[in-house]
């Protein structure tokens, strides 16, 4: 039985799917929903593709209304009334009715955290100018989208090049909009690693953005004219008509802190989503959990967890003993035509954590070859020298979320390399090959962990002295050879290895790369048995080493 009252603060992903599944298990019990704004429920993910008029009507934004929400759920809401402040004590919340100015009381048996998150907006001088934005509510996606629409802007600068940046990238330049992207950051999209993060922005450069990666803003000005004018850390100046700040979000916490409950990067919960004060229950945006795979606390502020959790912390309220096992981070980004995904942890989190990690970067085509519209998919997994899967990342046009969905169920099932080479998936020209680019990673990992070869990464290599250290094999044919190629290497068709041997030094290390990496691995396979030292295959082939190299010279 659920307690005699529960008040929960804020609405959208985590309060109101806390509320829903309380009262699914009590219709007994009263429960307040407080919303600070005037929605309770909303599709925040979906706000830049209304603004970019994907999503034609602004009414598709709403999940339910608060009167819809209360009918159905018999739920009082309160929606424009705002939590100041609590007393653990006494069990009671002092809240601002922001329609009436009116300051009251509201007591509880348990209360439900749900604070969400806020946009950085760092103290740079002019930050607040008009036409400068951030985008988190619905009121912001109604400001930007009337400057849009009432002003014509012609040039945009976003801020950030994370997901939501990457987004209104894409949707202002769908409007016709000159879209520049700056960001911090050497890369784009912190979850996936440099490499796979240069085969996004090879993409991003042929739809015409522009971008300033490695480099941060200064400082705004306006102009007389009225536009803005975006000054670099490295003394660029960006002319534009309009700015969107997508640089980050801070969880809100300032209302746990003030009651005096545990607070770190988020708003600290145990295993059941308590506070420090057991009666007091956090989730969402807010709270701070344990990454599943590195075990490290983590603010991972996505919808999927969030609701996740409203439905283990109503569980729990009511008696129902749930426990929530950690975060992974599955995410998919769609960028123009392009879809980009991850899962669990990528390099610079496993090397925080200090945990051991080998990878591999495959290209194998989204389907069958031989059917019609088939294109290279990027896959890359991470997995430790027992074979225990670690993290994941795709880039592609089609199939790249179904194979991370896969690899994602496999990382927190427990499922490691060598079960990957056995899944049975569904197979059908149009939609994959008879060994789905899942098991062809598993039999490459599985290569490595078995001792059959090694790989060195693109940016390594592109670090080393490839005259004197080592010896560069490309194994593609010279028509290949001829269109590009990394710069000293030896081109030895891979039909013709076995007949060219003493081309090659044995004294010297070899480095074998193809176009994607299959080629080179069989030539790996056929030197290391005609007796030449273990040679090291380029992981992700030249089509990783030259985006990575290109971008390495972009910035």
């Amino acid at each position: 039985m659920v307690a005699d009252k529960v008040l929960i603060i804020g609405g959208v992903a985590g309060g109101a799917s806390t509320a829903a599944r309380l009262r699914r298990l009590d219709e007994e019990a009263e429960i307040i929903l407080l919303e600070r704004g005037e929605y309770i429920s909303y599709a925040n993910c979906g706000l830049p593709y209304y603004i970019g008029g994907v999503i034609e009507e602004r009414d598709s934004l709403f999940v339910t209304t608060p009167g819809d929400f209360s009918q159905r759920f018999n739920v009082e809401v309160r929606v424009e009334n705002e939590a100041l402040s609590i007393n653990r004590e006494d069990r009671e919340v002092k809240i601002l009715n922001h329609s009436t100015g009116e300051e009251y009381r509201e007591s509880y048996d348990y209360l439900v955290l749900s604070p969400g998150a806020e946009p950085l907006r760092p103290p740079l001088p002019n930050i607040d100018s008009p036409g400068i934005f951030s985008l988190r509510t619905i009121p912001d996606t109604d400001k930007i989208y009337s400057f849009i629409n009432n002003n014509r802007p012609k040039k945009a600068v976003i801020v950030g090049a994370g997901y939501i940046g990457l987004e209104m990238a894409e949707n202002l330049h769908q409007r016709g909009l000159e879209v520049t992207v700056v960001e911090l950051s050497p890369q784009v999209l912190a979850p996936v690693d440099a490499d796979m993060a240069a085969l996004v922005q090879q993409y991003l450069r042929s739809k015409g953005l522009k971008m300033h990666l490695g480099d941060g803003v200064k400082k705004f000005n306006r102009t007389e004219k009225g536009n803005l004018k975006v000054e670099l850390n490295g003394g660029g100046i960006i002319d534009t008509d309009m700015v969107l700040l997508s640089i980050g979000i801070k969880p809100e916490t300032g209302l746990a802190s003030e009651a005096g409950l545990e607070v770190g990067r988020g708003i600290k919960v145990n295993d059941y989503m308590q506070t420090s004060d057991p009666a007091i229950y956090a989730l969402g945006d807010a709270v701070e959990v344990t990454h599943l795979v590195t075990g490290n606390p983590a603010v991972i502020p996505l919808g999927g967890p969030a609701n996740k959790q409203g439905r283990i912390v109503a569980n729990n309220i009511a008696g129902r003993k749930e426990r929530y096992r950690g975060s992974q981070g599955s995410s998919v980004l769609r960028i123009f035509d392009l879809t980009v995904a991850t899962t669990g942890a990528n390099e610079r989190m496993l090397a925080g954590a200090g945990i051991p990690y080998s990878s591999v970067i495959i290209h194998p085509d989204d389907h069958a070859g031989y059917f019609p519209g088939s294109q290279p998919l990027a896959l890359k997994l991470l997995f430790s020298p027992a074979g225990a899967i670690l993290g994941a990342q795709a880039a592609g046009f089609r199939g790249a979320e179904k194979r991370i969905d896969v690899l994602a169920t496999a990382l927190r099932s427990g499922i490691s390399v060598p079960d990957l080479q056995e899944l049975e998936l569904a197979y059908a020209p149009p939609y994959s090959s008879a060994k789905d680019p899942v098991n062809i990673a598993g039999f490459v990992a599985g290569n490595i962990l078995q001792g059959d070869y090694k790989t060195i990464e693109s940016a390594e290599l592109l670090k080393m002295d490839k005259t004197e250290q080592l010896q560069v094999l490309d194994v593609r044919e010279n028509s290949e050879y001829e269109e590009g190629h990394i710069e000293g290497a030896i081109n030895i068709p891979l039909g013709e290895l076995r007949n060219r041997f003493d081309e090659l030094d044995r004294g010297k290390e070899t480095v074998t790369y193809c176009s994607q990496g299959l080629r080179s691995y069989l030539a790996c396979r056929i030197l290391t048995q005609h007796g030449f030292a273990m040679p090291r295959n380029i992981n992700g082939g030249f089509r990783t080493f030259r985006a990575l190299e290109q971008e390495m010279q972009q910035g």
